[in-house]
């Protein structure tokens, strides 16, 4: 796994999957909220398995 999640990108993966993990024990209280996890765990890593498949890499560290 090579990094291709980069700053910003990571930041917002990292609010939106809290947020969504959040509303799973505060707010409507449904189990959607688990799917934060996702987002949380991507940003975390800095590995998105979809942006290999898309062609797409926001890490701004150029391939060696």
């Amino acid at each position: 796994m090579s990094v291709n999640v980069g700053g910003l990108d990571r930041i917002l993966r990292i609010i939106v999957g809290i947020v969504l993990i959040a509303l799973v024990f505060v707010g409507p209280q449904t189990p959607w909220g688990w799917i934060g996890i996702v987002p949380l765990a991507t940003g975390l890593f800095k590995f998105c398995p979809f942006y290999p498949l898309l062609g797409l890499n926001t890490c701004p560290i150029s391939k060696e």
